[in-house]
């Protein structure tokens, strides 16, 4: 059989992905989210068009990106039962890595629409259908969202499917437009408001939008601004109101309140006011002094605030709680300022889950020595209660009192009641340890010790590697950042490491999570890129993608090439 050449490149893909020609078993994905821009667009458009397909012996498929079955309509019992049979029904992936060639799977493939006729699919399975597909894309990012297809029996194949199926993809698109404005008036509505009644700092933020007026812009600098606008990612997409604190590199701190705005049950995005919470520790304009401490790297304005805190707690004997997310260099800091701070006092680390914390932590304290206690939040309620008991002990009857800070990971406790009202109120002080992404500027001064740290002695990285490193949001911290580092020593024992020798991790900017499938997948694109010298149309081929395909990942994967 001769085959187009669109249809023929599938085929090859779908050979190179191991697709079964004979029976594929498509994946099923539980709990699928019915309730987002692509399905409230498209409902409508499906309901007129199943209306006016009634006596039609056709069916109309909605799907997602990945080629999941969201919607399923139209369609006479027999063609039902055919296609379940081969579970091209809701919750079922219908990618052309899972089942070949089909009008689904090869229109998200080529990034346009396609018709598949019986004998192009390449399963056998499926040549019994014809099926036309056309992909939805966001009319404001042109990323996609799925696929509109309309499939029928082979002999009742028709060329008139496939502009059924693009003029439904593209009135989708148009409902896309017509919500998002609906959601951006609202938010808009909420900031004028919020700018009215405060008088004061107001950003606005929303899927597409982002605005933060002028009273904002003319009480923080350039800096201090675009450390807001980095906190409040935190915030972006929260449901429910929330307040958080911001340490900016002025050295000042400020008080972020976040109140989403709904129109309907849809969120169109919050508002955040922005209220200076207290003066930071710079005075008449100048920064703080913060001594040099061993092991701990960063000058950023915001990482000398924080160790100033903690150098101010030590120098009191002030017992301290130092929180922040996993891998900030909580304890490092800890150790540091200690050893500054306290060097004629034996500092003892206990973890919190050691099965012996409660003894281990009084045998030490009675013994004068100063007490990290880590991991405070993995604490059981009874190890709280002991050591309550524990803590008043050493309040009431020491007169040279130890200095006592605890580590506690940001929103992970297994008894927060007890860890806040009890055991936290011993701790007059909280310190925010910030994520690396707060103060990406220390990247600079942490890969060369990080370096160092590997033990392989002559390994430097470029500028522009370094530069690169420093735009990733670090979702791991520091520990995330030697982990990198420790691979790139494993790799290069001398020289300087490039831009284009970074783990595949490293040169993908976006700031989504992915998924381990799609982590693989970025990798794969990577090393292929570097191995064909940033060939696209190369690394297409090895990969068995369409060189539309390739581009569009890259574009989603933010890839630097």
């Amino acid at each position: 059989m001769s085959l187009r050449e669109s249809i023929l490149l599938s085929w090859q893909r779908s050979e190179a992905s191991l697709v079964d020609v004979d029976q594929p078993s498509p994946a099923y994905i539980p709990g699928l989210d019915v309730d987002t821009t692509l399905t409230r667009a498209a409902r409508p458009v499906i309901d007129a068009l199943a209306s006016e397909l009634t006596n039609e012996p056709v069916c109309i498929i909605l799907t997602d990106a990945k080629g999941v079955v969201l919607d399923r309509r139209g369609g006479d019992p027999s063609l039902i039962r055919r296609l379940d049979a081969v579970d091209l029904c809701p919750g079922f992936t219908y990618a052309e890595s899972e089942v070949g060639t089909n009008g689904i799977g090869t229109a998200l493939e080529v990034g346009g629409p396609i018709l598949v006729l019986g004998p192009e699919h390449y399963t056998g399975v499926l040549r019994r259908f014809a099926c036309a597909g056309a992909p939805i894309t966001h009319p404001v990012t042109g990323g996609q969202l799925g696929v509109l297809d309309i499939t029928t029996q082979a002999q009742n194949s028709n060329a008139v499917l496939l502009s059924f199926a693009k003029l439904a993809a593209r009135r989708i698109q148009e409902r896309i437009v017509e919500e998002a404005n609906a959601l951006d008036q609202a938010l808009l509505s909420d900031y004028y408001a919020a700018c009215r009644h405060t008088g004061g700092s107001v950003i606005a933020l929303g899927e597409e939008v982002f605005m933060i007026n002028a009273h904002a812009q003319a009480h923080f600098d350039s800096v201090d601004q675009a450390a807001l606008i980095d906190r409040t990612r935190d915030a972006r997409g929260g449901t429910r109101p929330c307040t958080f604190i911001a340490d900016l590199p002025s050295g000042f701190t400020a008080r972020l309140a976040y109140q989403p705005t709904f129109l309907g049950n849809r969120l169109a995005g919050g508002i955040v006011q922005v209220r200076e919470h207290r003066s930071g520790l710079r005075s008449a304009g100048s920064p703080a002094r913060v001594p040099t401490l061993p092991g701990v790297i960063g000058t950023s304005a915001l990482w000398r605030h924080t160790t100033q805190e903690v150098l101010e707690s030590a120098g009191r004997a002030e017992w301290i709680v130092a929180e922040g997310e996993s891998g900030t260099g909580k304890l490092t800091l800890l150790r540091a300022v200690h050893n500054y701070s306290r060097p004629g006092n034996r500092l003892v680390v206990v973890d919190a889950d050691d099965a012996e914390v409660v003894n281990a932590a009084t045998t030490e304290l009675e013994a004068g020595s100063d007490l990290v206690l880590r991991h405070a939040h993995l604490l059981s309620t009874d190890d709280i209660h002991a050591l309550v008991e524990v803590l008043q002990t050493v309040r009431d009857s020491l007169s040279d009192d130890p200095w006592i800070a605890l580590t506690v990971v940001t929103g992970q406790s297994g008894a927060q009641d007890e860890l806040d009202t009890q055991l936290l109120r011993f701790f007059p002080r909280t310190v925010a340890v910030p994520p690396l992404r707060h103060h990406l500027d220390d990247v600079q001064a942490l890969v060369p010790h990080l370096l160092a740290r590997t033990g392989v002695a002559g390994v430097t990285l470029s500028q522009a590697a370094v530069s690169q490193l420093m735009r990733l949001p670090w979702p791991g911290n520091v520990t995330h950042l030697r982990t990198v580092l420790g691979e790139v020593a494993r790799r290069r024992r001398s020289g300087v490491v490039e831009l284009d020798e970074l783990p595949a991790e490293c040169r993908a900017t976006t700031r989504r999570h992915l998924t381990r499938l799609e982590a693989l997948e970025r990798d794969a694109i990577v090393d292929a890129l570097a191995a064909h010298h940033g060939d696209k149309a190369a690394a297409a081929l090895a990969l068995g993608m369409s060189r539309a395909t390739i581009y569009r990942k890259i574009r989603d994967y933010a890839l630097v090439t």
